[in-house]
């Protein structure tokens, strides 16, 4: 739709404005949908759909939540847009094509993305044991 609507100015290089388009709608996509679970998580509609829990364990899901926030604002942005386009469902071809990266190099970058998100989740929550909350 957006090169029928809007084309690009030089029109020898198709694929790669395609490319570029696609990757700002996918950063777009993720950012409103950050945006949406904000507003969603501090709102009405939280409370509403909130299942209802111990007030200690509604504590802890929320400090948990914000941990996750944290160790993924630390990651880079290509770490971060990797982790969550994988975890939105998305298949490695459609995040290799959002991230302008190889297919190939999908699952070494998500890997990689993993890893740095363990260390900077267990730097936040001070869980040095590793996953266990216990």
């Amino acid at each position: 739709m957006k090169l029928y609507h809007s084309p690009p100015a030089e029109p020898a290089n198709v694929g790669g404005w395609l490319n570029r388009v696609a990757v700002n709608l996918a950063y777009n996509y993720l950012r409103g949908e950050e945006s949406r679970r904000r507003r969603e998580s501090t709102g009405y509609l939280a409370a509403l759909h909130a299942p209802q829990c111990h007030p200690e364990e509604s504590t802890l899901r929320r400090e948990e939540i914000g941990q996750i926030r944290l160790a993924l604002e630390a990651l880079s942005d290509r770490d971060r847009a990797c982790l969550l386009l994988r975890f939105s469902g998305m298949s490695y071809r459609e995040i290799a094509s959002a991230l302008d990266i190889g297919e190939s190099s999908v699952g070494t970058v998500l890997g990689r993305a993993r890893s740095r998100f363990r260390a900077e989740y267990l730097l936040v929550s001070g869980r040095p044991d590793g996953w266990n909350k216990g």
